[in-house]
């Protein structure tokens, strides 16, 4: 055996131990919960014809959806949701907002957006918009197996039927008007590499790194067609984060993870590879797409906004940039993250909720990172 086969070998032993934690991964709040998240974002885009949001992914952007499924990736219990509008903990992985809520905000649309498995949606809530995402899924169909979340062809499956649910309300024709104007987020493929090709050897008995991205990315382009066929016309796909940056990876393959807490570089080139590779991807599908579609596709960066987060973080005001808020910070997150866990007093303070996701702050930062992106988005 090698010694690059080794060290992998070596990781993959280490990571098993947190398979089963590892990236796990709303309602309308009218009077104070809205004020609170219009004073966050602190404007609104310009009038624009889109009205409604649509959410694929993983847990960066599930709300809850997770809550209905027979998986220990929930984050439906505290300390998750601490400083979400009266400490309700939703199933999002932070303690408050996520991106995506940030942005439907500042679109106009709603404040938060709901996951598209809760029952108890109105039809109101319905036609502003939904997230399919799934906490610890990924492009990959081996990933979602791994957790029992949902995959991102489920969650297309899930779209095409909440298409036919608002249908039989609004009608044909208004329901097409809707999904075509649309705002649509994807964002997953962490969980494709640290969760799953870094941990489980079966994709790397199979393909090199290079070529398994080369997999990932015929799965993102077969999503990405699906979706254009169903209607979609103005689609932002989030790359990677800096993988090697995450509290978790540090943990897990540091030489000293409490004196050591610095950057992974290999997983966070690993990133860098990969983003690369996916705009060149998504610029020969906007390329492809007639003139006169309306098909905007655009490649949204969340690395080099959170890399600077972490490497200049009192600029943001940030103290801690290596562990998370929740318990020691250094492996904590979904069931590990629980009300019995340690919790910091001041989230405001951390880049990181838990081991592996952003907080409420993180995510506002990188939405607005994103602005000029949603703006091209949205622009009539």
């Amino acid at each position: 055996m090698s010694s690059s086969h080794k060290h992998w070998l070596n990781v993959a032993i280490h990571f098993q131990c947190f398979s089963l934690v590892l990236f796990s991964c709303v309602l309308f709040g009218i009077s104070e919960a809205r004020l609170q998240a219009e004073e966050l974002t602190r404007q609104k885009a310009s009038n624009t014809s889109v009205h409604a949001i649509f959410v694929f992914g993983d847990s960066t952007s599930d709300p809850g959806n997770n809550n209905y499924v027979t998986t220990v990736f929930k984050g439906n219990f505290p300390p998750y949701g601490r400083d979400f509008p009266n400490q309700v903990p939703t199933g999002r992985f932070s303690n408050g907002r996520l991106a995506n809520d940030f942005i439907a905000s500042y679109v106009g649309i709603k404040e938060y957006v709901p996951p598209y498995l809760d029952p108890t949606l109105s039809i109101e809530e319905l036609i502003t918009g939904v997230s399919f995402a799934s906490a610890a899924s990924g492009f990959d169909p081996l990933t979602p197996q791994l957790s029992n979340v949902i995959s991102l062809p489920k969650q297309l499956e899930y779209f095409k039927e909440y298409q036919k649910r608002v249908e039989l309300v609004i009608g044909r024709q208004k329901t097409k008007n809707l999904v075509k104007n649309a705002l649509y987020i994807v964002s997953a493929g962490t969980n494709d590499f640290v969760v799953n090709y870094f941990t489980v050897p079966i994709r790397r008995k199979r393909y090199s790194l290079p070529e398994y991205m080369e997999f990932l990315l015929q799965h993102v382009q077969q999503f990405m067609q699906d979706l254009l066929e169903q209607g979609a016309r103005r689609i932002g796909v989030v790359g990677l984060p800096p993988m090697g940056c995450l509290p978790i990876v540090i943990t897990v393959n540091s030489d000293n993870a409490i004196l050591n807490r610095g950057c992974v570089d290999f997983f966070s080139l690993v990133a860098r590879q990969y983003n690369l590779m996916l705009q060149t991807k998504l610029n020969t599908m906007q390329f492809s797409v007639s003139a006169d579609s309306g098909v905007r596709i655009v490649y949204t960066d969340v690395y080099e906004s959170l890399s600077d987060m972490i490497i200049q973080s009192f600029k943001y005001g940030f103290d801690e940039v290596s562990s998370g808020c929740c318990g020691t910070g250094l492996l904590e997150t979904a069931f590990l993250c629980n009300p019995d866990s340690y919790v910091c007093p001041n989230a405001l303070k951390y880049v990181f909720w838990d081991s592996i996701h952003p907080s409420e702050k993180t995510y506002k930062l990188l939405f607005e990172a994103a602005k000029s992106d949603i703006d091209f988005l949205i622009a009539d």
